[in-house]
């Protein structure tokens, strides 16, 4: 037996136009850990967009029911080449209700469950049982993004607590991961210092109670971040620009804060400073100067290698505290709720790519 399914696929051309439409598919009867899930609620994430159409030009792409086709920037296909010609499934996570189960999760069937498979983008989707968070008396929508956002911002304090860090700076702060993360460092002691781009982004943070809160359109913004700093010894942060000049200014004036407490060297200070990336909101290259010094260290930062060195029990409080506190610290929001057709219309494909603050999507399949 199989279940049909309709689902959305992107493909890369080698001409560089990337095709994303709703295609049907079967899927066999889940065996062993497998659970067959309906999809009920899928957000839409920046990682998502990085591989339904990213750095496409929607604006003049082909719309038609189901369908999308845009030019990618050139040299697309050279430099992915791996994906060209590749239908690739998207929908990072969602949840929804299992409707059938192999041999070995029989008790899930009727649960409501999270998951996590990069294909939730779809009417139906095949899951392990094991690593679907049921969620009990909450709904779809509640938990669909209990995964993504949630473990994100708790491995970014985890990841400041091992290296012996109190103290983070964010960029682009004020998004749904953002407003999470304040809500997390208030809850564990941590200092965050938020770096926003616009008053209104701003106003949302102050409402959560966060106190370091900096505008990187104002004229003393490295005055204000220097500020936040030296107050709170803030050498790690997190980024997810990536493109353009933000990483090389927190680099900037973490070592401003540094030689001032330490004796001149022309090889700069001796304080680590660190830089974590781990979004592409500005696919421009990085700019990176002179200017502080050698301590320093820039990579990237994925949650799925963090969740292997976090083993399964540290998981598993993780997935504890989340589902503990979906409503409250860990809850999201949602500006539309649109189905597979509607994602794939110009009006909500370049209302949900252009990832503005406080208008997060939902897939309702």
């Amino acid at each position: 037996m199989t279940t049909a399914v309709r689902r959305i696929l992107s493909t890369l051309g080698s001409d560089d136009t990337i095709t994303v439409e709703v295609a049907d598919h079967e899927l066999p009867d889940p065996t062993g850990h497998q659970v067959l899930v309906k999809v009920e609620a899928a957000p839409i994430n920046p990682s998502d967009l990085g591989l339904l159409m990213p750095g496409a030009d929607l604006e003049n792409a082909d719309y038609s029911p189901g369908k999308l086709v845009a030019k990618m920037p050139p040299g697309s296909s050279k430099r992915m080449a791996g994906r060209v010609g590749t239908a690739m499934p998207a929908g990072n996570e969602g949840a929804g209700t299992v409707i059938a189960a192999g041999e070995d999760a029989q008790n899930m069937i009727g649960q409501k469950v999270a998951c996590v498979t990069g294909e939730l983008f779809a009417t139906h989707v095949m899951a392990d049982a094991r690593m679907c968070m049921p969620l009990g008396d909450l709904t779809a929508e509640q938990g669909a993004s209990a995964f993504v956002n949630p473990m994100t911002a708790l491995g970014f304090v985890e990841t400041a607590r091992r290296e012996g860090q109190k103290a983070i700076i964010h960029s682009a702060a004020a998004s749904n991961l953002g407003q999470m993360l304040n809500k997390i460092c208030q809850e564990d002691g941590f200092d965050l210092i938020n770096i926003v781009r616009k008053q209104e982004q701003a106003d949302i943070l102050k409402g959560l109670g966060a106190k370091y809160i900096v505008n990187s359109s104002d004229d003393d913004f490295m005055v204000q971040l220097m500020a936040a700093i030296e107050e709170t010894g803030a050498y790690i942060g997190f980024d997810p620009i990536f493109g353009g000049t933000m990483v090389n200014t927190i680099f900037t004036a973490m070592e401003a804060v540094a030689v001032k407490t330490q004796e001149y060297s022309r090889y700069g200070s001796t304080q680590q400073k660190r830089m974590y990336v781990y979004g592409v909101l500005n696919v421009a290259p990085m700019s990176l100067m002179p200017g502080y010094g050698f301590a320093w260290d820039l990579s990237g930062w994925l949650l799925t290698p963090f969740l292997a060195s976090a083993g399964q029990e540290g998981v598993q409080k993780m997935q504890h505290r989340v589902l503990s506190n979906i409503t409250t610290t860990f809850a999201s929001s949602y500006v539309a709720k649109i189905d597979l057709d509607e994602m794939l219309t110009k009006e909500a494909a370049m209302a949900y790519d252009a990832k503005a603050t406080g208008e997060k999507y939902l897939v309702v399949p």
